[in-house]
């Protein structure tokens, strides 16, 4: 029965992950391999020195995951969290400006397998943050907030299970 529920959260998120854009589907994956240190981005995800580029700064953005993963704050005390939330809006607001991530759905899909699931109750609060500074275009900015839903918002709960898809770059001619 536990083997049928997880085939089942798994097809969920292999759902959720195929209703995202092919762009947000290839930052996802792109970004992934940069916060999880599995692939050499340049290589795998470079088309052009503009990209090349972008991957460098993300590189040097997501630098900061060590820190957000191993200083997640007690939820119930407030001792840390300005610098905990600094740095995770920091990161967030680097990759909303990068114009990928259109909703909070993928933003929330990639920084529960960039963080792990206990960052979950920190991510509508760093979302909206990160979505309402100057650094946001005002267009984009309305976007990213009419995505976040109230459930999202104001959820009373969230579950620690860890997520257990991950998706990676697909070599078409290997295929």
């Amino acid at each position: 029965m536990a083997n049928l529920a997880s085939a089942s959260l798994t097809i969920a998120e292999l759902r959720e992950f195929a209703s995202f854009t092919s762009c947000e589907q290839r930052y996802i994956k792109r970004s992934l391999d940069i916060g999880l240190g599995r692939q050499d981005a340049f290589k795998l995800w470079a088309r052009d020195a503009d990209e090349s580029a972008a991957i460098r700064r993300q590189y040097v953005a997501y630098q900061e995951l060590k820190t957000l993963r191993d200083g997640l704050p007690d939820e119930s005390v407030l001792d840390g969290v300005e610098e905990f939330m600094g740095r995770l809006m920091r990161v967030t607001a680097f990759d909303l400006s990068q114009g990928r991530i259109t909703c909070f759905s993928a933003y929330r899909f990639l920084y529960e397998r960039l963080l792990g699931p206990e960052i979950r109750p920190w991510l509508p609060s760093a979302f909206c943050g990160a979505a309402a500074l100057p650094q946001i275009h005002p267009s984009r900015r309305k976007g990213l907030l009419q995505s976040i839903s109230e459930a999202a918002a104001t959820a009373p709960a969230w579950s620690q299970r860890k997520p257990s898809f991950y998706p990676e770059w697909v070599d078409k001619e290997a295929a």
